[in-house]
């Protein structure tokens, strides 16, 4: 029998590193769970309001929190360690006057997507949904889901994930948050390499929510007359933005006529039935010349572990957990969802970080 000496020298570079990602998973959870409290905590802004550069040690991030607690700094120091070895945060090792150790703890490029833009937009607000508890407690309704049918957010809530948020006001300000922030991020990547709205005059936002989406747009394309369209409880929620005219309906029923409509992470959220009626009213809306831009992730055919697929098969099981038919899909099927409610041709323009353009042509 070899000795536990013997078999970790046998072990190859590739059961190493198996080992080690094994690990890793077994705590996986535990990275999305501190940067919420950081979060909560504002912590990124805490080193940001020290100045470009700033090394602030975790005493002085604690002195400006609002605690009595005398152990802040240490729970502090031990949480940014953590959030350094994940490259959030650069630490550095200096010598204090009485010759101690002591950790500065600085900005690394990743943090600053926690940090709000020049129009208050930022990541933070989207990682606060999925690890929110009424989101998160889906996932405990998996393994159910899969023997028993039905979809876990249900299970896990009573309702589904359109019905909660307008019962839950806590849940539904979390819930909004984090879709006008993601809508903002996706927006101002796609328009530094998408084209397609230069020349249109008129643009319908499909199941646009509050707005945030053309309300970037129509910051870059002034001439456009935008119209927001949801369902009538959204609308009313939804803040006036210039340049945007906003529509209640129901986009399952019928959709504002327009010379191009748009889509962004809508038919994610529905089952090929639903699209196909979604799709087949945004066809009649449309004159010949129209097209439909389609704002999605697209899977690979076969799996691949490259981290666009990954971030695709992870939003795959976030719809799968919320949404009842909800999925990513493939190029293949959103060409066939575009032939089966009367489009000519589909095409893909585009990539703005894991989002896809796709248009399409009614002829």
């Amino acid at each position: 029998m070899n000795s536990p000496v013997q078999d970790q020298i046998s072990n190859t570079p590739s059961e190493e590193e198996d080992f080690f990602k094994v690990m890793q998973l077994s705590s996986g959870l535990i990275l999305p769970m501190i940067l919420k409290a950081a979060i909560e905590l504002e912590l990124f802004e805490l080193i940001a309001k020290a100045g470009p550069g700033a090394k602030l040690s975790a005493v002085e991030i604690a002195s400006q929190l609002s605690t009595k607690n005398p152990n802040a700094a240490v729970t502090l120091d031990r949480m940014m360690k953590f959030l350094a070895s994940f490259s959030f945060l650069n630490c550095s090792l200096v010598t204090d006057a009485e010759g101690h150790p002591r950790r500065l703890y600085s900005f690394a490029p990743t943090c600053k997507n926690f940090l709000p833009d020049e129009d208050g937009v930022s990541f933070a607000p989207v990682l606060m949904l999925p690890v929110d508890k009424v989101h998160f407690e889906s996932w405990y309704h998996l393994k159910d889901a899969v023997l028993e049918g039905g979809i876990p957010f249900i299970k896990a809530n009573g309702d589904d994930a359109f019905a909660h948020p307008v019962k839950d006001t806590r849940f539904y300000e979390v819930f909004n948050k984090a879709l006008h922030n993601h809508a903002c991020i996706v927006t101002k990547r796609l328009l530094k390499v998408y084209r397609g709205f230069e020349g249109v005059k008129q643009l319908v936002d499909v199941g646009g929510g509050h707005g945030g989406t053309l309300g970037c747009i129509v910051s870059k394309y002034p001439h456009i007359h935008a119209i927001n369209f949801d369902v009538p409880p959204v609308i009313e929620g939804a803040p006036p933005r210039p340049g945007v005219e906003f529509v209640g309906g129901d986009m399952f029923e019928r959709v504002p006529k327009g010379e191009v409509l748009l889509m962004k992470w809508v038919l994610h959220d529905w089952s090929d039935e639903h699209c196909l009626k979604i799709l087949k009213n945004c066809y009649e809306a449309l004159p010949e010349s129209g097209k439909l831009i389609v704002i999605e992730l697209v899977l690979p055919e076969t799996p691949n572990s490259d981290p666009l697929s990954k971030i695709g098969y992870q939003f795959d099981m976030n719809m799968m957990s919320v949404n009842l038919g909800g999925k990513e899909r493939t190029e293949k099927e959103f060409e066939d969802l575009a032939k089966q409610s009367g489009f000519a041709s589909i095409k893909l323009i585009c990539r703005a970080g894991c989002d896809w353009v796709i248009e399409f042509y009614k002829d």
